[in-house]
């Protein structure tokens, strides 16, 4: 579809341009939604809205991206996770719905526990999505959140400022981020788990690779380390809860079990695949 100032772009006529690239009628709905400021509710009932050609340009643009596999986060800018809205880039993972499994683990313990003050961290933060998520839901815990990303840092920093949620962020990787001598009640992650070779990266090569496969492409290797350094690093009866593929569950709880941990047990996600797996850390 041609955009020329004789005949201005509709709002009609970019969504026929979306169906014919293969992009999802939903998305393109919310890229000319993000785009006009409007609500989807506006574009029902205003189909024959003309755009300016500077702005019917820079839509098929978009909608040509979006039909090359770049995240819809991305081409907006944000992403709504467990009721917050967050900036998302390309230097950081466009957060899933699945994860919002690990925090619904994470309030369920710290509920459990009822703790006046629980020390909780978030390994590998990304966007700041799951530490930011229990701080929103759990002003009283004081989370820190860290990642080897500075790029990935800045976005959760600018989320936990625009958001007002006072999350203490620390650069580097895994327990190295962290004063040797911290403690938590409570750790989580969603660390990289892709085997390199998988055949689902294609379709996530516009995501960060080091936030999808570990060093050396073993799928397991960011979990092994998080688990063999935690019992350094938790209180006893702390909880240590992990996101990880769908068919890692067995092999996860196989290095809980290894490393001394407790009352192993797993979350299923919103498909039904075990999607987290966890445990108690003995003591307490």
């Amino acid at each position: 579809m041609n955009a020329t100032p004789s005949v201005p772009a509709t709002v009609a006529g970019l969504l026929v341009a979306a169906q014919r690239l293969g992009v999802a009628r939903l998305d393109a709905q919310w890229l000319l939604a993000h785009h006009l400021h409007r609500p989807r509710s506006w574009l029902l009932a205003h189909d024959d809205h003309a755009l300016p050609e500077a702005d019917a340009a820079a839509l098929l643009g978009q909608l040509h991206q979006r039909a090359a596999g770049v995240p819809l986060a991305y081409l907006t800018g944000e992403r709504g996770f467990y009721g917050l809205r967050l900036q998302v880039t390309p230097a950081v993972l466009d957060p899933r719905p699945d994860t919002e499994t690990l925090v619904d683990w994470a309030l369920e313990r710290l509920r459990a526990d009822a703790l006046i003050a629980p020390r909780v961290l978030d390994l590998g933060t990304g966007s700041g999505a799951i530490a930011l998520a229990v701080q929103h839901a759990c002003p009283q815990a004081e989370v820190h959140a860290s990642d080897l990303s500075p790029a990935a840092l800045a976005v959760a920093q600018a989320n936990a400022a625009r958001l007002g949620l006072p999350v203490q962020f620390h650069l580097g990787a895994w327990w190295q981020a962290l004063p040797a001598t911290a403690r938590w009640h409570l750790v989580l992650s969603n660390p990289p788990y892709v085997a390199a070779g998988d055949p689902h990266l294609p379709a996530l090569r516009h995501e960060p690779a080091m936030a999808l496969v570990p060093p050396g492409g073993d799928g397991l290797a960011a979990l092994r380390e998080i688990v063999r350094g935690a019992p350094a690093h938790l209180h006893p009866g702390g909880w240590l809860l992990l996101e990880h593929g769908h068919d890692q569950g067995e092999a996860v709880t196989a290095l809980l079990q290894t490393a001394g941990f407790a009352d192993i047990g797993h979350r299923r996600d919103l498909g039904g695949r075990q999607r987290c797996t966890g445990g108690r850390w003995p003591g307490g």
